[in-house]
């Protein structure tokens, strides 16, 4: 596997055998000196268009922990800023010999374009593109499922009869589209809840039921995990709900909705959170709360996707 551009390059043997060298790494975050040689004398690009804390931060220290050479590139205070084109950039890193590049960019399909424009010969890593995918988040969401559910022997397992609901702004998640393909991938079943203004306009071709309100999808589902979305605004060039009140009131997620799952039950966020709106203070902070281990986890699984795209050492039979 050279490039990971969506969750879909992944079959099940692949994504499964990316947990479990996370497994691994998890193990190498835990250790008093946090530090593998693997990828001494390559050297990492994280190519940020758009503005990120989690995944910015996440990948570059699972760069350093694997040794790499880090170059850290935001569209602020860089020529893009002078109105330098994604093909000139990306050839200015190609002739400063870059081994990989993380992109995150405001465009769907830049990692694509960037992979398959013979612009740059290195390994390319999807942070996000626009509205398409995010198949790291996707990633590290299934691998906090897989840790609390299975536990210490979750290692070789998929999430095969795992409900899980994800809830809120569909239709502009990146995370909800790569969640989804590689939930199937690892069998869970998968049930979305959203306003109907929120879900892409065909939601009949997408491997997932339908609800339009949270309280029937807690009530008629037996569910294992609840992932909550954040509302992004900064894409919404209209009204999609009447007010903020009213959304936290149907689809937001609270103390009391928390107390109907069972409590094997979890609670999941990729952040950043609006407390308050899409999720309440009490739930984010409980105990069924996975908020921060998937931060932390991120670390890990990021670690094992550099591990697999560049050491060459391990087959992920992606396809």
């Amino acid at each position: 596997m050279k490039n990971l551009l969506s969750a879909s390059d992944l079959t099940r043997e692949a994504a499964i055998d990316i947990l479990d060298i996370a497994e691994e790494m998890a193990g190498v975050n835990h250790r008093d000196i946090k530090k593998l040689p693997t990828l001494r004398g390559k050297t990492v690009v994280n190519l940020f268009f758009e503005d990120s804390t989690r995944t910015r931060i996440s990948f570059e220290l699972a760069e350093k922990r694997l040794s790499a050479d880090v170059i850290n590139f935001t569209a602020k205070g860089s020529s893009v800023s002078k109105g330098e084109s994604l093909k000139d950039t990306a050839q200015t890193l190609e002739a400063m010999g870059a081994d990989a590049v993380v992109i995150r960019h405001s465009a769907s399909g830049a990692a694509y374009k960037l992979a398959h424009s013979g612009w740059i010969n290195g390994s390319i890593i999807n942070a996000g593109d626009g509205t398409h995918e995010h198949p790291t988040q996707a990633l590290l969401d299934a691998f906090t499922m897989r840790k609390r559910i299975h536990g210490e022997d979750s290692v070789g397992k998929g999430l095969d009869g795992v409900s899980v609901c994800i809830v809120g702004d569909i239709l502009h998640s990146r995370v909800a589209r790569s969640n989804l393909i590689l939930l199937n991938t690892l069998g869970a079943k998968v049930h979305f809840v959203a306003p109907p203004t929120l879900l892409p306009a065909d939601p009949s071709r997408w491997n997932a039921k339908l609800h339009y309100s949270l309280d029937a999808a807690i009530d008629s589902e037996d569910l294992d995990v609840v992932m909550m979305l954040r509302i992004q605004t900064e894409r919404m060039n209209a009204s999609y709900f009447p007010s903020e009140r009213e959304y936290s009131r149907i689809w937001g997620f609270n103390s009391q909705r928390l107390a109907r799952l069972k409590s094997s039950a979890i609670v999941m966020h990729p952040g950043p959170m609006n407390r308050g709106l899409e999720i309440d203070a009490i739930s984010a902070d409980s105990p069924q709360s996975t908020v921060l281990e998937q931060v932390t986890n991120g670390v890990s699984v990021r670690m094992a996707v550099l591990y697999a795209l560049l050491s060459g050492e391990r087959n992920t039979n992606a396809n």
